[in-house]
């Protein structure tokens, strides 16, 4: 019988295992943007070799989150404001076109967005930075793909991969914290009561303040974009 030979499997599993745990350490700041990953280090910590680390990095370059520098190695992709300025204008017409294109949602869809963020509070409540990131996350992508348009949700993720070194930013204050959460249960109610308007208007607010988040604590000129 044919199939994946074991030591082509261990690789593979290495190499996700690392790209999980760079995750975390982006989403807990742990690393941040500009700063340089030491792969020896990096896989003396997960008990591997170099080789699924470097593979690991190579992927993450793939989606802009790493920067290869000859003779420096690699570090996390540093975005200027322009560029920032520039993910969250595409993320603001690219999530209000699948808004509008979601249907009127089934009981049972709602109640999968609600559990999403209940799970979100009790991440809260423990200060879980990297699980909230990554509920956040879940939440947001479970109500875009609803809208059936793939193509479209798919390059919203790109978006937010490469931005999410940043985006942790206002986690890191208990009130924003419980912001998220709060906004979330109003998109809900949104989406219980069809009105898709004003669901659209608060994904607006809710990414908004992120920007604004992000304009204080890293002292970049204004991202927000144009109304």
């Amino acid at each position: 019988m044919g199939g994946v030979a074991p030591d082509t499997a261990r690789r593979v599993t290495s190499v996700a295992r690392v790209i999980d745990e760079l995750r975390v350490m982006l989403r807990t700041r742990e690393l941040v943007p500009g700063q340089q990953v030491r792969q020896e280090s990096l896989a003396a910590r997960l008990g591997v070799s170099r080789i699924p680390v470097r593979e690991a990095l190579k992927s993450l370059e793939a989606e802009g989150v790493m920067r290869h520098e000859p003779h420096v190695g690699y570090t996390v992709a540093r975005l200027s404001a322009d560029e920032l300025a520039q993910v969250y204008l595409m993320r603001r017409a690219l999530e209000t076109e699948v808004l509008r294109a979601l249907p009127r949602l089934r009981p049972d869809q709602i109640a999968e967005l609600t559990s999403l963020n209940e799970a979100i509070v009790a991440d809260v409540d423990r200060t879980d930075v990297a699980a909230i990131v990554a509920g956040n996350r879940a939440f947001h992508f479970t109500m875009f793909g609803f809208s059936g348009l793939d193509l479209v949700v798919g390059e919203i993720d790109r978006l937010w991969t490469r931005s999410e070194p940043y985006r942790t930013v206002h986690l890191y204050d208990a009130a924003g914290r419980k912001r998220v959460v709060r906004e979330h249960r109003r998109m809900i109610t949104a989406l219980r009561r069809g009105d898709t308007e004003g669901l659209v208007e608060l994904m607006n607010a809710h990414r908004d303040i992120t920007v604004t988040d992000l304009h204080a604590a890293l002292g970049l000129p204004n991202l927000a974009p144009p109304s």
